[in-house]
């Protein structure tokens, strides 16, 4: 006898779509939970569905609040919001698996009644039907798993000898409380469907809809781990990535729009979400295109967003500023040239303090030889005289005073910056000697004559 999934039953279909995060407060946020988690958000309100974040908090051994927060934290900053769950509430909860023992309690009596439970050694055992279960996944298709051999799919334990619940119960327990259509996970978690799909059978409930997505792997092939680079989501927020960004990106690992587009905002990934679009094979997360991905964002990011973003890091490195529209203006001069925000407060700093380090092998370069400070100064002051304090004008001074000394633009434009801003490279010198002002941009080129 095979044991079928019924994953096309009316009975399915007829169902609100509610999807279902269910992560362990034990550590980081997993780069792959959070697309699990998009990928479940996503599909929920293309179908105007319901997204519901539960905690599975069993393991009281390595579960802690701080890592609970760190999930909270990490589906904020990425815009996931759900709408059942812990600090939202809903009809379905506890929404916490340590608050729900009363519930399994009476799924495991049902179990018991009917048969299929036994005690081995203290443990509580699923006894399976030993029958072949075709699993009809929505990305991987129809597979069956023979079950029918103990040596090879020995019977499940239900709940340890010290009366803590395994992860399989529980999970199918409060699936099928909360009502959840679609189950959306990694494809790690394939080989587990069957042995569910028993469990839903034994307690007469009807399964929900899987979909079990490709695991994301690194460039080399290899499954990541929590020692590799770029899996740890919390490490995204610190070093300056655009949530949007990363949130796009993730969106690409393992799905496509079809048309070879890349950069789509959320509100057209969401429309365009089919789970029958996602891939069967492994995706690989390239580092250097999130990367990529996050300076284009930041690039075409209207100036509002870019400072909502930006101000907590000036903020942290202890920077000030008096007028908002001064703090635009120097935004939208070095925004081009910001790949993570994270290193934005080094480039405006000059802009904000007359306290701000040299780079000494510019500096070697740039200012120490008698004839680029000679420079300079002839430079100072052609600037005292220009009377509209605009890039174009300063541009046109700068240039002229070039010309009368007989040397390139680029012997005054180098020493310059470096006069400035203490750095090599930067954003537009003109447009940085206009936001500056004259006062101060003459100031500092004296000073280093």
């Amino acid at each position: 006898m095979s044991l079928h999934h019924p994953s096309s039953a009316a009975s399915m279909s007829d169902r609100p779509v509610r999807t279902r995060f269910a992560p362990s407060p034990t550590g980081l946020l997993h780069i792959g939970s959070a697309r699990a988690a998009l990928f479940n958000w996503l599909y929920a309100r293309k179908h105007g569905g319901t997204f519901i974040l539960r905690v599975e908090d069993t393991d009281h051994s390595r579960n802690t609040r701080e890592a609970e927060q760190v999930i909270f934290d990490g589906l904020h900053w990425l815009g996931l919001d759900w709408d059942e769950g812990p600090l939202k509430g809903g009809s379905y909860g506890p929404y916490y698996q340590s608050e729900r023992n009363r519930i399994y309690e009476e799924y495991l009596a049902r179990l018991e009644k009917n048969g299929h439970l036994y005690e081995d050694h203290g443990a509580i055992r699923f006894r399976s039907p030993r029958e072949k279960v075709l699993v009809d996944d929505l990305v991987c298709g129809k597979i069956e798993f023979d079950l029918t051999n103990p040596i090879t799919h020995p019977d499940i334990t239900l709940r340890r000898p010290d009366g803590s619940w395994i992860f399989h119960f529980v999970n199918v327990v409060d699936d099928i409380e909360m009502e959840i259509s679609h189950v959306i996970r990694g494809e790690d978690h394939l080989s587990n469907t069957p042995k569910h799909l028993e469990l839903y059978r034994a307690l007469r409930a009807d399964p929900p809809h899987f979909a079990h997505t490709p695991l994301i792997l690194n460039r080399d092939g290899s499954k990541m781990s929590k020692r590799d680079k770029g899996v740890n989501l919390g490490l995204y927020p610190e070093e300056g990535y655009a949530p949007e960004a990363l949130r796009n990106y993730l969106c690409l690992l393992g799905w496509s729009p079809k048309d070879n587009r890349e950069i789509l905002d959320i509100g057209e990934i969401t429309q365009l979400f089919e789970l029958n679009h996602i891939n069967r094979r492994g995706a690989a997360f390239d580092p250097d295109k999130c990367f990529w991905m996050n300076g284009q964002y930041l690039l075409q990011m209207d100036l509002a967003r870019y400072a909502e973003l930006a101000i907590p890091f000036l903020q942290k490195a202890g920077l000030h500023w008096e007028k908002w529209e001064y703090l635009e203006r120097v935004l939208s001069i070095v925004k081009p040239k910001i790949k993570l925000l994270a290193d934005l407060p080094d480039w405006v700093r000059p802009f904000f303090t007359d306290d701000f380090p040299f780079e000494e092998v510019a500096v070697e370069k740039y200012l120490t030889t008698p004839e680029a400070k000679k420079n300079l100064a002839t430079l100072a002051k052609a600037l005292a005289e220009v009377d509209r304090w605009e890039a174009s004008f300063v541009e046109t001074a700068l240039k002229a005073t070039a010309t009368a000394l007989g040397v390139k633009t680029g012997d005054l434009v180098h020493p310059a910056r470096v006069a400035v801003s203490g750095r090599s490279i930067g954003a537009g010198l003109y447009e940085t000697f206009e936001v500056l002002g004259k006062e101060k941009t003459l100031q500092r080129l004296i000073k280093q004559v």
